[in-house]
């Protein structure tokens, strides 16, 4: 299994990555986890334009799932034809918010997704297990836990500290965690985690290894996150940049 970041900007893009999107490989089969603000140039610079062999969106924000609305115009208007319906696992609600962002009045965009509803439990996509369950964020979110042969990645998506977040996690080989926040402030509640928090949910976890994501890079310190994570989790560690490959 392999994991390819293209995106990790936390909340908007930042300088050097867009938003959350990540590509999941494994027996030539590509999913793509969430399709945030920007990551569809990345798309086509570290895979490809039509990689993707089906699409799971963890929730609705904007920086998770906007270019998934930019991407109907490939599949619809490509110059060889529209492409098949690719399957689309988001919730509910997927279908009318793309197509409100593609902005045609009155259009569907089911022409160019077949989506599939989130719901907690487990199910196949392609070679993975895929299981998931709701996280504490405002809006329906989910984690996601990836096994293929035995191995595991947990993606956290955006969340505070939950119980079902260290669920997915638990003995995963690579956790993919969002650390949005500074510690030692004063953040909003039940929205997002800290570099601490992020390594608090490792170490209980009992994971492999950690990778931070989803920094607001505008916004925070990466040193101050990492040297937070660092002292919550004593497993290795890094903060992923758009086009790092992960072998898992």
């Amino acid at each position: 299994m392999r994991l390819t970041v293209l995106g990790c900007a936390g909340s908007f893009p930042g300088p050097e990555s867009p938003c959350s999107a990540y590509l999941v490989e494994a027996q030539g089969f590509r999913l793509l986890v969430d399709f945030g603000s920007g990551s569809l140039s990345t798309l086509q610079r570290y895979a490809g334009l039509h990689a993707p062999d089906a699409i799971l969106l963890t929730h609705l924000h904007c920086d998770h799932i906007l270019d998934a609305a930019s991407y109907v115009v490939v599949r619809r208007y490509a110059p060889d034809g529209p492409y098949p319906a690719l399957p689309v696992y988001a919730p509910p609600g997927a279908p009318d918010r793309l197509a409100t962002a593609y902005g045609q009045d009155g259009a569907d965009v089911e022409d160019v997704y077949q989506f599939y509803g989130l719901q907690p439990g487990t199910f196949p996509i392609g070679p993975f297990t895929v299981t998931v369950d709701r996280v504490n964020h405002p809006v329906e979110t989910y984690g996601v836990r990836l096994e293929h042969e035995g191995r595991v990645l947990c993606y956290s998506s955006d969340t505070a500290p939950c119980d079902a977040l260290l669920r997915l996690a638990q003995d995963a080989d690579v956790f993919l965690c969002e650390a949005s926040y500074l510690d030692g402030v004063d953040n909003p509640p039940d929205l997002h985690l800290t570099g601490r928090e992020a390594g608090e949910a490792a170490t209980k976890a009992g994971v492999g290894r950690l990778l931070l994501t989803h920094l607001v890079v505008a916004w925070g310190s990466e040193s101050h996150t990492i040297a937070a994570a660092a002292g919550a989790y004593t497993g290795p560690l890094e903060v992923v940049r758009a086009g790092a490959s992960y072998e898992i």
